[in-house]
C-alpha cells in the first residue's frame, strides 16, 4: 500500500486481534485515504487498522517483579520441593 492510497474493499495485511495472527483484511472504512478500519477475512472481525503491529502483551512487567520479590521473601522460597496432592480414598457404597 506504499505507493497509493487506500480504498474500500482493497485487500490489505493486519494483525487480526481474534485470530491473533497477521491475516488478509478488506478495508471498511477510510479516514484521509488511509485504513482506518478493517474486516478480516477469515474470521470477519472489525477493528481498527493496527499497521500490522499485535497489541503489547498483558503482562505488567513491574508487577511480575514485585511479585517475584514477594515470593522471594517468602519462608522456603530457597527450596523447590514439588507438592504432591494427597491420593483421594476411594470408597465403593452401593445405591439402593
Amino acid at each position: 500500500m506504499e505507493g497509493r492510497e487506500a480504498r474500500l474493499g482493497d485487500i490489505i495485511d493486519d494483525f487480526c486481534i481474534k485470530c491473533k495472527r497477521i491475516m488478509n483484511h478488506a478495508v471498511v472504512s477510510t479516514l484521509e485515504s488511509q485504513p482506518a478500519k478493517v474486516r478480516c477475512r477469515t474470521c470477519y472481525n472489525d477493528h481498527d487498522y493496527r499497521h500490522e503491529q499485535a497489541p503489547p502483551p498483558k503482562v505488567d512487567p513491574r508487577k511480575a517483579a514485585l511479585f517475584q520479590e514477594v515470593l522471594e521473601k517468602m519462608p522456603g522460597s530457597g527450596e523447590t520441593e514439588p507438592v504432591v496432592a494427597p491420593a483421594k480414598a476411594k470408597s465403593k457404597k452401593k445405591s439402593a
